[in-house]
């Protein structure tokens, strides 16, 4: 199958002809190809988007809460279509992307759709001055987004949704090994009467495609999400240009876990945050830290748990694990196994490739668990991102505090306790953007979403993301 770049409502051939190859997971087969843009499809994209914006940003609030709330319908209309999409691009299990991956990224146009007409501005009267003070929230202009591969349409959404609500024209670029949802959303676009410019999606590689938006010198603001190198690549080309930046990067979260949790809940809930889309999530719990009394408890019951998740196709119903994104990704997880095992970590469970019955070229890998004797090893610092957790006893709050705040990411973190006053002490003290108690990837989208350190810079969600996409100015009049 051929992807076309979506510019001005229309699809079409990339200006120079370039192409890449895109890869089935579940098969390591090539099922198409997909434009490599260059610097004259992403102008092409820009003018289309200026061309736009005027009478964009000028629209009703209702008119334009009508258009993305149409969008939100058209993709719960199409679910199965989406979901099946996501699943052979992604190599997620479908079940997981009907159930998460689609309907979140029907629920990001709902809820930016209804944002919008909810998102007021302030006024001040200056008392003794005769004078008023209001603010004016406005549309930046023309914007970039750039999404990641492991949430494909979901985080694309989460981007283009509230960019559009404010009044902004979009160039997008998704990643390129996960580019099919991302150009079928175009047909729904034009269908729910998007207007043409509106929104625009160019697709290829980051270091053509991506760097041509980073570096567009009306391109004036950038929300990405993705690795942290590329986070700083991007902050050190925008930032002397003066461009908003808002950068949702990796994370290395702890998962805490107390002897006074409620531990069955802790139990299934922590399979589901080490593993969830194949542990390719960025707010999954790949360190968990476990309160020394249940440790050796928790490490039986825990094993014995992952080793029952069925590793399959991602098209059948009962599979748990389905199969990493790319070949280069599985390596570099096979890679990260290795070293752990060099640095004295011992494999519990896992770690070995699996090669499913006609499918034995697709990138699949057992669920695995790593028990480390120090904190300071690699695979407790540094991102994997893949199907791997780590596992540590601690004896006190002061010691796993220590720990959980001791890599340069903050992005999320997971504590289980009933005692009131620790959750309270614990959850001011983790230096994360997200603290979940007794609980995971529980999202309330009026929430701020992101994290600190090198996690990332600004926040996404809710009114804060409407705050990213428009500029606010004060205006003063004496009276």
């Amino acid at each position: 199958m051929t992807i076309q770049n979506y510019i001005n409502g229309n699809f079409q051939n990339p200006i120079s002809n370039a192409w890449i190859d895109n890869y089935n997971p579940s098969n390591g087969e090539i099922y198409g190809q997909i434009p490599n843009s260059s610097t004259k499809d992403v102008e092409q994209a820009y003018q289309s988007a200026k061309s736009a914006f005027k009478s964009w940003s000028q629209t009703s609030l209702e008119e334009r809460s009508r258009v993305l709330i149409r969008i939100s319908e058209l993709l719960e209309d199409q679910l199965d279509r989406f979901a099946k999409a996501e699943s052979k691009d992604n190599g997620k299990p479908v079940a997981l992307a009907k159930t998460v991956d689609i309907p979140r990224a029907a629920s990001n146009f709902r809820f930016f759709g209804n944002a919008i007409t909810q998102f007021a501005s302030e006024s001040h009267e200056s008392v003794g001055h005769n004078a008023m003070n209001y603010t004016l929230r406005q549309p930046i202009g023309v914007v970039g987004c750039i999404s990641p591969w492991n949430l494909p349409l979901y985080l694309f959404t989460w981007k283009i949704a509230p960019a559009l609500a404010a009044g902004n024209c979009v160039v997008a670029k998704p990643s390129e090994i996960t580019p099919m949802t991302a150009y079928l959303l175009g047909d729904i676009c034009n269908e729910a009467g998007l207007p043409k410019g509106v929104l625009n999606i160019v697709h290829g590689l980051g270091s053509t495609t991506g760097q041509a938006i980073v570096e567009h010198p009306d391109i004036k603001a950038i929300s990405f999400t993705g690795g942290t190198a590329t986070g700083a690549h991007i902050a050190r080309v925008a930032a002397p240009m003066f461009k908003k930046l808002s950068l949702e990067l990796g994370g290395k979260n702890p998962n805490i876990i107390f002897a006074d949790c409620d531990y069955d809940d802790m139990l299934n809930t922590t399979v589901r945050s080490s593993f969830a889309n194949q542990g390719q999530i960025c707010l999954c719990g790949s360190r968990i830290f476990v309160e020394a009394t249940i440790y050796d408890k928790f490490k039986i019951d825990f094993v014995e748990r992952v080793k029952r998740l069925k590793v399959g196709h991602p098209s059948d119903s009962d599979t748990d694990i389905g199969a990493l994104v790319s070949q280069p990704h599985l390596e570099k997880v096979k890679d990260y196994i290795r070293i752990a095992q060099e640095e004295d970590g011992k494999v519990l469970c896992g770690g070995q490739e699996v090669n499913l019955k006609n499918f034995e070229n697709g990138y699949y890998l057992e669920p695995t668990v790593i028990e480390v004797p120090t904190d300071e090893c690699r695979v407790n610092q540094e991102e994997i991102f893949g199907p791997v957790v780590t596992l540590m006893p601690f004896h006190t709050e002061e010691e796993v505090l220590q720990m959980a705040n001791k890599v340069k990411y903050g992005l999320s973190a997971t504590l289980w306790t009933n005692d009131l006053k620790r959750t309270m002490r614990m959850s001011s003290q983790l230096q994360a953007g997200i603290v979940w108690v007794n609980t995971w990837m529980m999202r309330d989208l009026r929430t701020p979403f992101g994290g600190v350190k090198a996690s990332g810079v600004g926040r996404e969600g809710g009114f804060e993301a409407l705050r990213f996409f428009t500029e606010p100015k004060n205006v003063c009049i004496k009276y």
